[in-house]
């Protein structure tokens, strides 16, 4: 019988696939990098040799920080290659390489982020408008990614997610393909994010914006479209906010 101790470790890990790093995860959680791994590989205790086990009042504080539910961490969960938020749609394979026809280097195919999934509860992920129609997969070459998409977490965490309704026209258009990034899950910067507000999926521009009314950063969520969709300010720690990815790039569309 697996112990406690063992499934809260191997949790830990899940959280880590989660963040995209065990930076990230160790970020989220309030802690340093080294005390992050001590406790996910179970350092040992100097003194008696064993592993040092995660204290009860230290599991809840990591489910809070990550939005999971009280008990998350005792419970076993399915262990698999592909990150599963528990928030999100499901998500196909991760991106795979595919022989080129001209015999060079391999391409990548980077598979669809069904944004209207099933949610974690078993509910579907409500968006401001049905996508017309989905982009199941980019097919690119290695160069291609090197040359437009410097920066990301990791190959694996990259995804294309579908645009849906007119908040953020002219930056892209319903049924444009967005290339995401999964891994990341926290506004670092300003950017365009894939998010959550509760059971509500959102495409948005979001800015770190100084709160004066105490110390810290609130988050103003922009809508190109400003005249009907007006920009709003949330707390980053609000429970029912969830960041599933950052866009990278997008390929907007022209009808004539």
């Amino acid at each position: 019988m697996t112990d406690i101790d063992e499934i809260r470790r191997s949790n830990l890990r899940l959280l880590e696939q989660e963040s995209g790093s065990p930076s990230e995860a160790a970020k989220t959680i309030g802690m340093s990098l080294a005390q992050f791994s001590n406790l996910r590989d179970g350092a040992k205790d100097s003194q008696t040799g064993k592993a040092r086990g995660m204290r009860k009042e230290t599991a809840r504080r990591i489910e809070e920080a990550f939005g999971k539910p009280g008990g998350w961490l005792d419970t076993a969960h399915p262990q698999g290659g592909d990150v599963h938020l528990s928030t999100s749609s499901v998500i196909s394979s991760a991106p795979f390489e595919a022989p080129s026809s001209n015999g060079g280097e391999n391409d990548l195919v980077i598979t669809q982020y069904d944004v209207g999934g099933a949610m974690g509860n078993g509910g579907q992920l409500v968006l401001e408008a049905e996508a017309p129609g989905i982009i199941k997969s980019w097919r690119v070459n290695q160069e291609w990614l090197r040359l437009n998409v410097p920066t990301y977490s990791s190959v694996s965490n990259l995804c294309i997610v579908t645009g849906f309704g007119p908040s953020m026209k002219p930056i892209f258009n319903p049924g444009d393909p967005l290339l995401m990034d999964r891994g990341v899950n926290h506004v670092d910067h300003e950017g365009i994010y894939f998010f959550r507000l509760g059971d509500e999926g959102f495409i948005k521009i979001i800015q770190r914006v100084p709160n004066f009314d105490k110390p810290g950063f609130v988050l103003r969520i922009i809508s190109k479209n400003k005249e009907d969709f007006p920009p709003y300010d949330i707390s980053s720690k609000h429970p029912d906010f969830h960041v599933i990815g950052k866009i990278l790039t997008v390929w907007r569309s022209e009808q004539y």
